[in-house]
């Protein structure tokens, strides 16, 4: 199968991290997972949500092998869960109304109290004022009701008084503000039954209790015996875990009935565990469970295991296999499920490959034409990283031929990013065939990225949206009348629809109007398309990429960094791009305040949006001297050299990989190839049932139609006349 491992790497030892995983605990993890025979690719989970689900997406798992914890709230290990069952994956483990029942300890302790399972006495409390620990027998232990790790749990937690409970209660809640759990301290031993759902015994997967070895000197001094957040982590080494648990074969047998049943109204799956508290009078209170628990080497759920005759990849092989019968997986494919596919797709890749070299030896710009285009090496790194999420990959170079071979390829999604040959509809065309052939395609429609290469409309629809743009004009000769709107030069003149700084170059910039003129006449005649002139805008130059769909996340911003200080006017230019110099630097991400942040995220989002991008895009901005933004340009089919181009560029600076990058750009597109399936599978469906009503029907009427010839002819046999039977009224 392939495997999805989602994790939150621990990085440090704060509380905030303690239930976090090591990263030997992810290695051992993901190694079972291999030695077991799966193809495996590891999530950490630990930023942006966004992030993940394209990357979930791109890779299309058979399965989530889940130990995410989640970063903050009551309802952190529910979050992931939750957003599994709604993205439709299969995953290991509780589902999210489990782990956010069984995180609140005292909400469990209320669904439990109802089956008869024993508890010490406790009370929960939001506010200082509510506490009534008169109520309760001491010594008393507080401790947070929405944590685990034993975190906040010291000696200091015990309380043998009132006043002590107060003042330990109300230090408790300035730490832990979602609520405080003050219970009964039973003097005893901490006891733990895992469970293993796959496991075939007659407790139905509860395994034999475990205790915890501790190394003496580890607690001398101690007054209370239990497990405290100390011991967990900095003493960690001090402590082993004993299984079978060294107490009496009656009370071992009690503690299981009692999990299983436990497991069973909470509606654990696949693995848990359950801590108990062996009072010194040998009878078990049940004290929390944790439906998420530690898979870290020598944890006890291996321990326990171990009396089945299992080790680690035994343990990982279990969870994996009760989910997998669960969700009814077999070699990979959820039975029952034809509307999903999960696993490897076949995927296309539509590109135009540059055979022109746009440089001299000398380095000097030669041609321009293929600009646009992509050089093999950069062609094979975006293959490499399409197949490395485990796709099959097909290359379709886009050309004339494209069309009949679109036509007899079996193709799931393509990955786009061919420019098309001429036109300022060239952007366009490859998507346009794809539209027409119904397969899902990775970037902008057809309209979007007709409108976005031609500057002029572009800033039209972006100032229709309350974006500043540059004022403009088109010049289709260079004989027009120059508007009135350019009271000043400097002014720019570039090519109304090319990318990648086609015919921008230093003397673009134009200090008066013969100069305008001249520049105009040569974009006409060279690119054959109107010159556009457009209102220099002297500040800071930022670019800032965007992945995903309706609600695009925006990257940090990257700003060009003009260097050459004699230069009044600097642009970035087609000779910027071709060559890193030192007259240019980029910053990724741009070193800029909030404020400032802000406003280019709003900008951004707003173009994006307003000229119906999807998937990717980057756009490019100017800043003036009294801080204005102003939209310059929206490129929606962006290079993607890795290294080089200004999106990989702006992606590393967010801490986001080559391999990542073309993961989240694939996401959206494999997104709607499932909505599609789904489509067509229901419309299978609703087609199958309404044949099969239509064959029910047909059956109905030719039944009546035979039962009533058959007793017209009975009737006309028994009369005796010679008379032909009387004829049937045909049903509609």
């Amino acid at each position: 199968m392939r495997i999805a491992l989602t994790y939150n790497l621990k990085l440090s030892d704060s509380e905030d991290e303690a239930e976090f995983d090591t990263q030997d605990t992810v290695n051992t993890l993901a190694a079972a997972i291999e030695r077991l025979g799966h193809r495996l690719e590891r999530f950490e989970v630990s930023g942006p949500a966004s992030r993940t689900v394209a990357r979930l997406e791109a890779y299309s798992p058979d399965l989530i092998f889940n130990i995410a914890e989640g970063r903050r709230g009551r309802f952190r290990e529910a979050f992931y869960p939750a957003l599994f069952d709604e993205l439709g994956f299969a995953y290991t483990g509780s589902d999210a109304y489990a782990l956010a029942v069984t995180l609140d300890k005292q909400l469990t302790k209320l669904v439990l109290s109802k089956h008869g399972i024993r508890t010490p006495g406790w009370q929960f409390v939001e506010k200082l004022n509510e506490l009534k620990v008169e109520e309760l027998r001491f010594p008393v232990i507080i401790k947070p009701n929405f944590e685990g790790s034993s975190k906040g749990i010291t000696q200091d937690s015990v309380a043998e008084t009132v006043e002590q409970a107060r003042e330990k209660v109300a230090q408790a809640l300035a730490r832990y503000p979602a609520g405080i759990l003050v219970e009964e301290f039973i003097s005893g031993t901490d006891i733990t039954v895992p469970y293993l759902g796959a496991v075939q015994n007659d407790h139905d997967g509860v395994l034999s209790p475990t205790e915890y070895d501790i190394d003496p000197a580890a607690i001398a001094g101690r007054k209370y015996a239990i497990y405290d957040y100390e011991l967990k982590t900095k003493k960690d080494s001090a402590v082993k875990v004993r299984a079978p648990a060294n107490i009496p074969p009656k009370v071992a047998e009690e503690m299981r009935n009692m999990s299983k049943k436990i497991f069973q109204v909470l509606d654990c799956r696949d693995l848990g565990r359950i801590d108990f508290r062996l009072s010194d009078a040998g009878v078990p209170y049940f004290l929390e469970i944790n439906a998420l628990p530690s898979l870290e080497p020598g944890a006890g759920i291996y321990a326990a295991a171990a009396m089945e005759g299992m080790h680690l990849d035994g343990v990982v092989g279990s969870v994996i296999q009760s989910a997998a019968r669960r969700y009814k997986i077999k070699d990979g494919k959820r039975q029952g499920k034809p509307a999903r596919k999960t696993g490897p797709l076949k995927v296309g890749f539509t590109y135009n490959v540059k055979r022109v070299k746009p440089v001299a030896a000398d380095g000097t710009a030669l041609e321009d034409s293929e600009a646009e285009y992509d050089s093999p090496t950069t062609l094979q790194a975006i293959r490499e990283a399409i197949a490395s999420w485990g796709h099959e990959v097909v290359d379709l170079e886009a050309t004339a031929e494209l069309p009949s071979v679109l036509a007899s390829t079996p193709l799931d999604i393509v990955f786009n990013i061919a420019e098309g040959f001429k036109g300022r509809n060239r952007e366009s065309q490859v998507p346009a065939m794809l539209e027409l052939l119904d397969i899902p395609y990775t970037g902008s429609d057809p309209a979007t990225l007709s409108i976005a290469l031609d500057k002029a409309l572009a800033k039209k629809i972006v100032r229709q949206a309350g974006i500043h743009t540059p004022n403009f004009q088109l010049m289709h000769t260079g004989k027009e009348r120059l508007d009135k709107q350019f009271t000043t030069f400097p002014l720019i003149v570039k090519p109304v629809a090319e990318g990648s700084s086609k015919g921008v170059v230093s003397k673009s910039v134009c200090h008066n109007e013969a100069e305008l003129r001249e520049v105009v006449k040569e974009i006409v005649t060279k690119y054959q398309q109107p010159a556009l002139i457009e209102e220099y805008i002297g500040g800071r130059e930022f670019t800032v990429g965007l992945l995903g769909e309706r609600r695009p996340r925006v990257l940090p911003p990257m700003e060009i960094v003009f260097l050459d200080r004699e230069d009044k006017t600097p642009i970035y230019s087609f000779q910027h791009k071709l060559d890193w110099n030192d007259r240019i630097r980029y910053d990724a991400p741009a070193k800029i305040e909030p404020a400032l942040l802000e406003k280019l995220r709003t900008a951004a989002r707003g173009s994006f949006m307003a000229l119906g991008c999807r998937d990717v895009a980057r756009i490019d901005f100017r800043m003036d001297d009294k801080g204005r933004i102003y939209f310059i340009e929206c490129n929606p089919l962006p290079g993607l050299t890795p290294g080089w181009s200004d999106l990989v560029l702006i992606a590393q600076g967010a801490g986001m990989d080559y391999r990542g990058l073309i993961g989240e750009i694939m996401a959206p597109a494999i997104r709607r190839y499932k909505e599609r399936e789904a489509r067509r599978a229901a419309d299978e469906s609703a087609l199958m049932k309404l044949a099969m009503e239509k064959s029910a029907i047909e059956k109905a009427t030719l039944a009546e139609e035979k039962a009533g010839a058959a007793a017209a002819a009975g009737s006309g046999s028994s009369s005796g006349s010679g008379e032909p039977p009387p004829r049937m009224e045909m049903k509609a």
